[in-house]
């Protein structure tokens, strides 16, 4: 019989059918195994299921597909040929894909993530987000202090515009927040990722799923919601790629996709690398807090200040850029690449590489376990030697050959030619490199510029270079804290939602969370730029002219107790408050008056 084309049923009383088309030509007791399972989950779901098992000496007629709403291909890939013919005659109808054993570990989590598209409110005829829809979100940034939340609390404002249910897990800094549960996943009807970093996805395997950066979600979390529902594709083992990238983020001019290379790849390897900079840099303070100047000395073996030197310094620190290394890999190849990784920042810290070589190890890794996981093929029965063995075995041995005849090398002079620069930096030398970095820091608020000035600062700390990392800090401080003052200065130049932004603004300016300034640069951008560039670059270039240092990447004033961590801490303090005050006094200057009534 002749299949007829997939028409949504518009009505909300028809009980519809899925259709399972079991492969079962290798493995037919698994098959046998599968179907009764699938029989069983839908009988305690109240779902209606059509099983099309396909083993050998058997022959299925062609299903009636008048009530069937979905359709489950089973075996281990949809271009297996066994069900082709068919998956060609359904091509109208929403598809699933999944395998034998994914079935046979948990039947009932298979069903649940197969929604009926007839009664889900994503899948309205319009495309829009229905009252009542439920979705699922994870968000996630680099340092994973500022936009996880901000882009969190987007997607919370921009769901209660909707109308509709969400459950957002934040994974910051402090690890997984309100993390997301089974049964709310397989209850949801779109899961948004509003991330710069590589998230694990494996969860949301035959869910509708729409990929977006942070900014999309912080910028305006309806509108995004509203994209996110109208072009979400279904995120399965087999079709990786069909879950849509946001368009909110795409230039004007070329539409080109959201940044999604080497730039996320390498803030995934720095958000892993955070935690160990921090670690290691805090335990070294505290060591030189309590065992002084020569703690490193062998007369102060088995002092409790010796023992937090070898710890900071000798265990955490040298792991810095392995890990880097080894996540950004992952970002690139996901687990099969971390290995490799792992193996190429090693070779790196081992060959006087630094950071710059750990990127590039990373990069490398990544990159060519990649490659090796697309074109070696081994067939089903031998494909999961690939993740434990090949694939880690093949990428450690391209990676490690490569830094050691290659790339390692020339990426060690360079960093030593880097290092003796900043530590023979003076006068003029060390105020440009400070108004550059400052600048850096303040001019796009935590984007990418930012993030590059950051990135180079955190290296150089396994490096033993301090300065660019204490500029960078106070630099990012002054723009949520000048324009906080600024509102003080000047309250006429504000309205009264920007003078209530400008007390949360301090607190976050005082904790290095330069984002605290983004409702002020969203909402007047030509003005409030030059003013936090401005008063971040004078910051950043009197703290490298006073040769302030600082071991640790992130706190802001609050490591100031902590002895040791920053040297300096007046000039610290000075840096801070000059900074402070010309972004104020230029915000004031640059920004107008507003009409008496915008000010009440």
């Amino acid at each position: 019989m002749p299949f007829p084309k997939y028409r949504p049923y518009r009505g909300s009383v028809a009980v519809m059918t899925i259709l399972a088309i079991i492969d079962g030509q290798a493995r037919r007791t698994h098959a046998v195994l599968a179907a009764e399972a699938l029989r069983k989950a839908a009988s305690n779901r109240n779902r209606s299921i059509e099983i099309d098992l396909r083993v050998v000496g058997s022959a299925s007629p062609e299903p009636d597909t008048r009530m069937i709403s979905t359709l489950l291909l089973v075996g281990e890939g949809e271009s297996d040929s066994t069900y082709l013919d068919i998956a060609d005659k359904l091509s109208g109808f929403p598809k699933h894909t999944t395998t034998l054993d994914t079935i046979l570990a948990d039947a009932d989590l298979v069903l649940d993530n197969i929604g009926d598209v007839q009664s889900s409110p994503s899948a309205s005829l319009d495309g829009k987000p229905a009252k009542g829809g439920r979705i699922v979100a994870i968000t996630s940034c680099p340092t994973g202090i500022a936009h996880t939340f901000m882009a969190a609390e987007g997607l919370q404002q921009g769901a209660a515009a909707h109308g509709c249910m969400i459950r957002v897990e934040t994974q910051g800094s402090v690890g997984a927040r309100d993390t997301l549960s089974a049964e709310e996943i397989a209850s949801a009807d779109l899961v948004i990722i509003a991330a710069d970093t590589q998230v694990d996805l494996s969860r949301f395997n035959g869910k509708r799923l729409f990929k977006t950066g942070t900014k999309a979600a912080i910028r305006d979390g309806a509108a995004l919601i509203t994209e996110a529902f109208e072009q979400a594709g279904i995120w399965g083992q087999d079709n990786r790629e069909q879950a849509a990238p946001s368009t909110s983020d795409r230039s004007k001019d070329n539409a080109t996709p959201p940044r999604t290379g080497p730039y996320k790849h390498l803030m995934t390897g720095v958000s892993f690398m955070l935690p160990v900079v921090v670690a290691g840099g805090i335990l070294i303070a505290m060591a030189f807090a309590l065992g002084g100047v020569n703690v490193t000395d062998a007369s102060q073996a088995g002092t409790l200040a010796h023992a937090l030197f070898l710890i900071g310094a000798k265990s955490a620190f040298p792991l810095i850029v392995p890990v880097l290394a080894g996540y950004i890999a992952y970002s690139v190849a996901d687990r099969p690449g971390i290995a490799p990784g792992l193996t190429g920042g090693m070779i790196a810290s081992s060959m006087g590489a630094g950071f710059l070589g750990g990127i590039l190890a990373g990069f490398i890794a990544g990159y060519s376990t990649a490659f090796f996981n697309r074109w070696i093929k081994l067939g089903r029965n031998l494909d999961g030697l690939k993740p434990v063995l090949i694939l880690p075995v093949l990428g450690s041995l391209v990676t490690g050959l490569a830094m050691m005849y290659g790339v390692g090398d020339p990426a060690a002079h360079l960093l030593s030619a880097l290092t003796h620069w900043l530590q023979t930096l003076q006068g003029s030398s060390a105020i440009l490199l400070g108004l550059l970095l400052g600048g850096m820091m303040a001019i796009d608020m935590g984007g990418p510029i930012n993030k590059a000035a950051y990135t180079f600062s955190v290296g150089l700390l396994a490096s033993g270079i301090y300065t660019p990392m204490a500029a960078v800090v106070i630099a990012g401080m002054t723009p949520p804290l000048g324009m906080a003052l600024a509102t003080r200065l000047y309250p006429n130049r504000f309205t009264t939602q920007e003078r209530e932004a400008g007390k949360a603004a301090s607190i976050l300016g005082l904790a290095f969370i330069t984002e605290g300034v983004i409702p002020f640069a969203a909402a007047d951008p030509l003005r409030v730029l030059p003013a936090t560039a401005g008063g971040a670059a004078i910051a950043g270039a009197i703290s490298m002219a006073c040769d302030v240092q600082m071991r640790v990447p992130h706190g802001g004033v609050f490591v100031l107790p902590i002895p040791n961590a920053i040297s300096h801490p007046l000039w610290y303090l000075a840096a801070l408050a000059a900074g402070t005050i010309i972004t104020a006094v230029l915000a004031g200057l640059l920004k107008k008056k507003r009409p008496k009534e915008a000010v009440l």
